[in-house]
């Protein structure tokens, strides 16, 4: 069984969330990836949005970690293993750039998607939970 650590970053601005669309799999997901050997998944994540949406990120509390085992014939590319996806979401926002699309890699699309048609894109599961997540975060009450 192959393991992959990833991490991710809900960006929200003005009822938008930034998305990039995974060619492979062909729908929409979250911007982020697979954590690098010895890198930390914060830095992952802030790496992963500069590469596929042009933006800087600042990271902001954890909003989820989430696990995720896909059946070895149900996996996109060349391996027939098993995979194990254990996959880190914070929460983020923009601090400088311009949107601009991943050349190369593996999504070919970035965009402010209004959080009101998420509902009718073909997405990955990882959207809905972190989406979850964030909207919990928003109607938790604050303590001091």
């Amino acid at each position: 069984m192959d393991i992959r650590v990833a991490a991710y970053g809900v960006i929200v601005v003005d009822g938008s969330i930034l998305l990039t669309h995974w060619h492979e799999g062909r729908r929409w997901s979250l911007s982020g990836g697979g954590v690098e050997e010895r890198e930390q998944p914060v830095d992952a994540a802030i790496r992963e949005i500069r590469e596929e949406t042009g933006f800087t990120a600042a990271v902001g509390g954890l909003l989820s970690a989430d696990s995720i085992v896909i059946p070895g014939p149900s996996r996109q590319g060349t391996s027939s293993e098993p995979l194990h996806s254990f996959r880190i979401v914070y929460e983020a926002m923009v601090v400088s750039g311009e949107l601009a699309h991943e050349i190369g890699g593996s999504s070919d699309e970035a965009r402010w998607v209004a959080l009101d048609d998420v509902g009718a894109l073909p997405r990955v599961s990882l959207v809905d939970i972190a989406l979850g997540a964030w909207h919990a975060k928003r109607s938790t009450p604050r303590t001091h």
